[in-house]
């Protein structure tokens, strides 16, 4: 069983995260060659004042 987890940023739509999900499914499918039910996907989202990348948080704006 495949598990794959996605940490992103808070703030997408439920049709975004509908979209993401099924998009990295169908790649796992492919390359995988595993069934569709078989792959799990979490998705973490975190707040912005949480990550930070070249020493500036998200929160500060990029």
């Amino acid at each position: 069983m495949p598990l794959v987890t996605i940490k992103i940023i808070e703030g997408r739509t439920i049709e975004q995260k509908r979209g993401m999900a099924k998009d990295v499914t169908d790649a796992i499918v492919k390359n995988v060659g595993c069934p569709t039910a078989a792959v799990q996907i979490d998705i973490i989202e975190l707040k912005a004042e949480n990550v930070a990348q070249g020493g500036k948080l998200f929160s500060d704006g990029q």
